[in-house]
């Protein structure tokens, strides 16, 4: 499997102008801090984009953007399955933020969503206490503890998530059509 390309933060911002960039984080963490002009294209919506997807790729350079690296590398690998180059950027907003640029926020945020890798921590962590706790009145639940664990040590090796794609799912994780909308029509445009 190829290795996409990717930009540093210091390369992707002095070309952040002249780049297409899609962020494929989930709706919730794109609302608490993106890339300025990043358009939100969750990681889970980016089979039914491809036709602007691929419309923007003819006009400039595709950057994708998450917050470690890890969703946009999928993503590329994706996107270059259809025949579409983007690059990724090291780091993702960690990086980002890191090297102290700033991140813009959508309007209207109440409060900060969490990074899908906090979500599966709780998610987990509550799944594997809660085994344990039932296990002291039946030891059958201290099965689900071992699953938990047993899923993410093949989440680890696998480096894929079956809990951030059911919790991808949850309503504070799902975009808006009209958001989704707007990315599309953006992409078109471009």
């Amino acid at each position: 499997m190829p290795t996409p390309l990717t930009l540093d933060t210091a390369q992707a911002r002095t070309r952040l102008h002249e780049l297409i960039v899609l962020d494929v984080r989930t709706p919730g963490e794109y609302a608490a801090g993106h890339l300025p002009g990043a358009l939100n294209i969750p990681l889970d919506h980016l089979e039914e984009t491809l036709p602007d997807i691929r419309h923007a790729a003819r006009k400039g350079e595709l950057l994708l953007v998450c917050a470690s690296g890890s969703r946009s590398e999928k993503a590329c690998l994706t996107l270059a399955g259809h025949g579409i180059t983007a690059a990724t950027l090291s780091g993702g907003t960690a990086a980002w933020t890191a090297a102290g640029h700033g991140l813009h926020r959508t309007h209207g945020t109440r409060r900060e969503a969490w990074p899908m890798e906090r979500q599966v921590r709780l998610t987990a962590g509550t799944v594997v206490l809660t085994g344990l706790a039932l296990g002291r009145l039946r030891p059958a639940f201290r099965l689900t503890s071992a699953g938990i664990a047993g899923g993410l040590v093949y989440s680890a090796l696998t480096d894929t998530c079956g809990m951030a794609a059911l919790l991808a799912r949850l309503p504070h994780n799902r975009p808006r059509p009209g958001d989704l909308d707007a990315a599309r029509s953006a992409l078109r445009a471009a």
